[in-house]
């Protein structure tokens, strides 16, 4: 199979996703309801640790309370650019440090083993900002490396090695087979049968963000926020994707499976929990959008 870089392709396709990167760094007014009102904003990524979410955002990672009103987690407040939760229930994580605190620009890969409390950094500190990471059963960690365009994998989340070059926003690992990994592009989903090292060209939806919880919970958002399940061919690109629902707010800024019931998703608005495979959604946390670029 040939390496794939995607390239430019159709008007729609390229505004649609570059729409659902724009959209982030966009002032929305929340939507009016019973929520509270709190000024989370900016989410890049999404996790449970047993049955408490976390919403890891652009000043530190947070968890709502009963209300619903998100409070910092720890006393880090860098910009978190990747993160996932790890099946032993660590966290790790990417991005930038928080202004004023030093160090380099970039913070490599950290992890937390005290569900946010503290972190350290495990690799790559001041050369890589992850802007996807995911992990695989065998807990090989996959990061996709933003700036420069390649996708990084990790047997132990130290030692490194540089796999396919593709432009991509998300990426995501199949739970029941560690080679086979997706990648949201320009061009619709690609799909990895080698672990990432070539990619074949995607088919079907384009999409934002996908995420793989269980062997048979595959889903993905669109730029607009529209739901859709996926079902893997096992091979080449092939993955079917059916339309769901659409998720509340539009404008998605993270999706993350936790298994065939259960979905977390990030809007312009909110942070929504499904409990019935993507069929409807309840707002656990209210977000503003954050004003201007970052």
């Amino acid at each position: 199979m040939k390496k794939y870089i995607p390239g430019p392709t159709g008007t729609a396709a390229v505004t649609a996703l570059t729409l659902a990167l724009t959209l982030t760094a966009c002032s929305q007014e929340p939507a009016a309801d019973d929520a509270p009102t709190v000024t989370l904003s900016h989410i890049h990524g999404l996790g449970v640790r047993g049955d408490t979410l976390y919403v890891a955002t652009h000043d530190g990672v947070h968890t709502p309370d009963a209300t619903g009103r998100p409070t910092l987690v720890g006393d880090r407040r860098d910009d978190f650019m990747g993160f996932t939760v790890t099946a032993s229930g660590a966290f790790l994580a990417s991005g930038h440090p928080a202004p004023g605190t030093g160090g380099p620009a970039d913070l490599g890969l950290v992890e937390s083993t005290d569900a946010g409390r503290t972190w350290h950094e495990k690799s790559l500190g001041g050369e890589v900002d992850f802007h996807s990471l995911d992990t695989a059963p065998d807990s090989t960690v996959y990061g996709y490396d933003s700036a420069n365009g390649r996708l990084r994998v990790s047997p132990d989340g130290v030692t490194w090695e540089d796999r396919a070059a593709l432009r991509a926003l998300d990426i995501a690992v199949s739970p029941a087979t560690p080679g086979t990994v997706l990648a949201t592009t320009e061009t619709r989903v690609a799909r990895s049968a080698d672990g990432g090292r070539t990619f074949a060209p995607g088919e079907g939806q384009v999409l934002s963000y996908v995420s793989w919880g269980a062997p048979d919970a595959l889903f993905g958002v669109d730029p607009s926020g529209v739901l859709f399940r996926g079902t893997d061919t096992g091979t080449g690109s092939g993955v079917r994707w059916a339309r769901v629902s659409t998720v509340p707010g539009g404008a998605p800024q993270a999706l993350t499976v936790v298994d065939a019931r259960r979905l977390l998703a990030a809007t312009q608005v909110g942070v929504y929990e499904s409990r019935d495979g993507g069929l409807t959604f309840e707002r656990r946390v209210t977000v503003t959008s954050g004003k201007g670029g970052h």
